[in-house]
């Protein structure tokens, strides 16, 4: 080979190097941005939050329901309490402890439910109205950058850490560069069977009093059946109020007064 062909060569291979590439992240780095995630849904005080459920199912009528979301981060306390159509009024969910627990004034009867637990029978679970916990509950590895529509956005794979209850034990997440918001959710099963999928087209913020920043909340989640594939779940978060709730509120009596 001449030298000319040599250099030209050289410069090629330099120029490769020297080509932009998206590096791997640290785990330390995954970790932070699980953690900015948790971070910004988080308040440190209370939180309620006025919902729009919209249930699509193969073969059924549309069904719609509205209700509130009631947490108490502090304390790890959530309560989701349905006020629409009158046939769904008084109906709710209650976490306590760590335990999942339902309610039908119809029957007058608490059961308790697993993380699984598909609420009012729709394709949301627990975890989607509750606290964000993703750098308590998983480990993250990193797949690399992803577009996603005109977002650029890291694509992580988590996994769930030893002795921790979720709905799914692997997810997959596409979280926005610029703004650490999640785009995209992917849910699996032990076995690889893609089960869930959900969509964040829509993110909002409110000012907190109690934690000195702001909260930020999907205005917006699209939930996809990926078993049985004609089902999905549209949910609006349609107001958030951070003012402090009763002291008695997240209690099974206080739920059962709603529905007398």
């Amino acid at each position: 080979m001449s030298l000319k062909n040599l250099l030209s060569a050289a410069a090629v291979s330099v120029a490769l190097l020297s080509a932009p590439v998206a590096l791997a992240l640290e785990p330390a780095a995954m970790v932070q941005i699980l953690s900015v995630i948790d971070d910004r849904q988080r308040n440190g005080g209370d939180y309620k939050a006025h919902i729009y459920l919209e249930q699509k199912e193969k073969d059924k009528t549309d069904n719609v329901r509205e209700g509130f979301v009631y947490r108490r981060d502090a304390d790890d306390k959530l309560m989701i309490l349905f006020s629409k159509p009158k046939t769904e009024a008084g109906k709710g969910y209650l976490r306590l402890d760590k335990n999942l627990w339902s309610y039908d004034p119809n029957v007058g009867k608490w059961e308790r439910r697993t993380e699984r637990e598909r609420i009012a029978g729709t394709d949301s679970r627990r975890a989607d109205f509750d606290e964000s916990r993703l750098a308590e509950e998983f480990d993250p590895s990193y797949e690399g950058e992803a577009k996603l529509g005109k977002y650029t956005a890291h694509r992580l794979n988590l996994k769930v850490k030893p002795n921790i209850d979720v709905a799914y034990p692997v997810v997959k997440l596409w979280v926005d560069k610029d703004t650490n918001n999640i785009l995209k959710r992917e849910e699996y099963a032990l076995s690889g069977r893609l089960m869930r999928t959900a969509l964040y087209p829509r993110w909002k913020k409110v000012f907190s009093e109690s934690k000195g920043a702001d909260v930020w909340y999907p205005e917006e989640i699209r939930f996809y059946d990926e078993v049985e594939k004609a089902n999905s779940t549209i949910v609006l978060i349609k107001s958030v109020d951070l003012r402090a709730l009763e002291a008695n509120l997240f209690t099974k009596a206080w739920l059962e007064s709603k529905s007398r």
